[in-house]
């Protein structure tokens, strides 16, 4: 491709012609890098010309200082692709994403540093963000389409008008993506509601609405905002997301979803969201905070066109007849072969508890009192307090103060209690029976931070301040990281001892002759997570809606294949299922 222009005038125009942007929302870190073409392909096939995508920070740069822009984050690749299929892209490189993404995309280092404020002009927080641009925008700058590559716009910032209305901090993001070399347009995209359009915006960059309905009514409002500028739904919401403990996987109507997208594109230029949702591999889930926890589940299907595992769905084709209208389609022609196999039941062969191990996966650090995660130098997984406790006193009472999310009492190795949310600020009544233990630890889950609203700044996990005993703070307490990652997961000793109803890595190996995509079902397990050779697939947690998770094939081996469960509740079975399909309730 020769090097294009692309601008913002009363229309969009594409090497000066006139040009309504159809994309779909396409995440490459939730996508394996070896089915990215076959999804930018059905994106082409359903008739989109562009593709947008997020680009999360935390994974970008997972140590301060450190980056990584290889495998499921080679950006390059990913936007070599979309150039090849003759595509064009839209790229959201904020600093923050929300996305239902851990932190909103923030790396989690930043909340080692005390009175860190986010999304705002606080130096340290805006040298952090200076620092990463600089580090993504060589990638991202020589990929403009004036630079013959194929991105057209980029965002500043992210549905800010709902999170603050400072707009020298807009100003500053602006300014400083400019300092980078960027030369196509810029827009913000916010919800039209209130002022959040008018909190969001700034000069030189094009105010977008993100909705899922009334596509005209919404439209209308964002006219007020751009003038005679283009209309554009830079997040159209076809589905939604889960969070643990939903009655059921979220799905919208599909009749109606397609009348908002013709709407949309008789009046301007739409981005699905999600054209292909993915999966939040890895613990990146994120999670929402109103009057409690709602943390998501680590399905990201969103009831996207195209599903989870990359299946055409009857939503697919109703948007594909909509766009069908208004451009010529491509055939359904795919270069990818995809198959689905059940490689059924799998036995545990081996299984050691948690307390048996903890010495061989973490080496401990000494704190006279708990300290966060972040503090620690750990972002993701689980974190565990341990103490000895005085023989001749009797422990009455505990409160935890300053924990996320869920922790596990024991005392000698004895579960005394689970407290999830808001059970964490209340204090607890310790029955006799506990009285006079030796030891007490206290396993805490960081499951997920959340990525909208005015609690992100509250997002240390684990235990920040303090454990009161009989109603003053404990002393002496030694810490564990567990991150749940292949690093960890080598050291695991399973010959140590296993006893039932405690925290404990299971280990299951099988043989397969043929690699596919499948589905490893966990029913019959209670909460904790999923190693696949190393390669952490994600959360499960018997309350639904999701009990089934998604394994692409190119994580499976030809032959031999390992897999890890860390379970925390004592519910386990003697085996898993593979199965063919979702199974999505």
């Amino acid at each position: 491709m020769g090097s294009g222009t692309f601008e913002i005038r009363d229309q969009f125009y594409l090497n000066g012609k006139p040009f309504k942007i159809i994309s779909g929302a396409v995440h490459y870190f939730r996508v394996v890098p070896e089915y990215w073409r076959d999804r930018l392909e059905k994106l082409r096939a359903m008739g989109c010309n562009t593709v947008e995508t997020y680009v999360p920070w935390n994974l970008h740069e997972p140590q301060r200082g450190s980056f990584c822009f290889e495998g499921m984050l080679d950006l390059t690749r990913f936007l070599e692709i979309v150039q090849d299929l003759g595509l064009l892209a839209i790229v959201r490189p904020s600093p923050y994403i929300c996305g239902e993404w851990e932190f909103g995309g923030l790396p989690a280092w930043l909340l080692a540093e005390d009175g860190m404020r986010l999304r705002c002009t606080y130096p340290p927080y805006m040298n952090a963000v200076k620092q990463y641009y600089h580090e993504l925008f060589r990638i991202l700058t020589p990929m403009q389409i004036d630079h013959r590559g194929p991105i057209i716009l980029f965002q500043v910032e992210n549905e800010y008008g709902a999170y603050g209305d400072e707009e020298a901090y807009l100003e500053a993001l602006r300014d400083d993506i400019v300092q980078n070399g960027v030369t196509v347009p810029l827009v913000t995209s916010d919800g039209p509601w209130g002022d959040y359009l008018t909190n969001g915006s700034l000069p030189e960059a094009l105010p977008t609405a993100n909705f899922g309905s009334k596509a005209d009514l919404q439209l209308d409002i964002l006219r007020q905002h751009v003038g005679d500028g283009p209309l554009m739904c830079m997040e159209f919401w076809v589905g939604w997301f889960d969070a643990w403990g939903d009655e059921k996987h979220h799905t919208t109507n599909i009749a109606a979803s397609a009348a908002d997208l013709n709407a949309l594109l008789q009046r301007g230029s739409v981005n699905i969201y999600m054209f292909h949702g993915g999966t939040n591999f890895g613990l990146m889930n994120g999670a929402n905070y109103y009057k409690a926890l709602a943390a998501d589940v680590t399905s990201y299907d969103y009831d996207a066109p195209l599903s989870e595992d990359g299946e055409l769905t009857q939503k697919y084709q109703a948007m594909r007849d909509v766009i069908g209208t208004y451009t010529k389609l491509p055939p359904l022609s795919f270069s990818t072969k995809i198959e689905k196999y059940a490689y059924g039941l799998q036995t545990v062969s081996e299984r050691v508890s948690l307390f048996s191990i903890v010495d061989d996966l973490s080496y401990s650090l000494e704190s006279p009192w708990p300290v966060s995660m972040e503090k620690v130098g750990q972002s993701y997984g689980y974190i565990l307090y341990r103490s000895s406790l005085k023989k001749d006193t009797a422990v009455g009472k505990v409160k935890l103060i300053g924990a996320n999310d869920r922790a596990q009492i024991y005392f000698d190795e004895r579960h005394f209690a689970t407290l999830l949310d808001h059970e964490l600020e209340a204090e607890h009544e310790i029955p006799e029976a506990f009285h006079h233990s030796e030891q007490m630890d206290i396993l805490v889950e960081n499951m997920g931070r959340v990525n909208y609203g005015p609690k992100m700044e509250a997002q240390r996990k684990g235990i920040n301040n303090a454990v009161l005993i009989n109603r003053h703070g404990h002393a002496g307490w030694q810490i564990y990281r567990l991150p749940m990652n292949s690093e960890m997961a080598a050291c695991i000793d399973f010959s140590k001892e296993y006893r039932a109803g405690l925290p404990a890595f299971y280990r299951i190996v099988f043989h397969i002759e043929q690699v596919a995509d499948t589905f490893l079902d966990m029913t019959g397990w209670g909460k904790g997570c999923v190693l696949l050779n190393g390669f952490n697939l994600g959360r499960f947690w018997d309350r639904g809606p999701q009990t089934r998770l998604y394994v692409p094939a190119p994580l499976l081996n030809r032959g031999d294949n390992e897999l890890i469960i860390f379970e925390t509740e004592g519910k386990s079975m003697q085996h898993i299922h593979f199965e063919a399909s979702p199974g999505l309730g």
